[in-house]
């Protein structure tokens, strides 16, 4: 069973440097005490805001960098590519339509990064 994840929550990724924190538009109607989270809440710099700088090597602006440093990793501006939604969430909870986002869920960049919920804004609700 996982906690219901809120706007506000605070999220890292496995190549990024620093947290972020979790946007959520207020369209599902739900509020606990931000706008309540679905696993459609995945869309970069809308919903996924930058993790401050990013060690992937698979991201071309990173390869590039760390090229032209004769192979010394050189991270660069994180510009999260989220292209699938959350993974899982809870399916027995429906937001408008959509699973609700649990603090148990993660999404992938495209870069390789895993997204994970390290706060989920709130400790009250929990979702199956």
């Amino acid at each position: 069973m996982g906690v219901l994840v809120c706007a506000g929550a605070i999220m890292s990724c496995s190549f990024g440097v620093a947290p972020s924190v979790l946007d959520v538009l207020p369209d599902t109607g739900v509020v606990c005490p931000t706008p309540a989270a679905t696993i459609m809440d995945f869309l970069p710099m809308v919903n996924i805001p930058t993790f401050g700088m990013c060690m992937s090597l698979a991201n071309p602006e990173v390869a590039s960098a760390t090229a032209a440093a004769l192979g010394v990793l050189t991270p660069m501006p994180c510009i999260p590519v989220t292209t699938s939604p959350w993974i899982a969430g809870a399916p027995t909870v429906l937001l408008a339509g959509q699973p609700a986002l649990d603090d148990l869920s993660t999404c992938i960049c495209d870069w390789g990064g895993v997204i994970v919920i390290e706060d989920p804004g709130q400790f009250q609700t929990l979702v199956e």
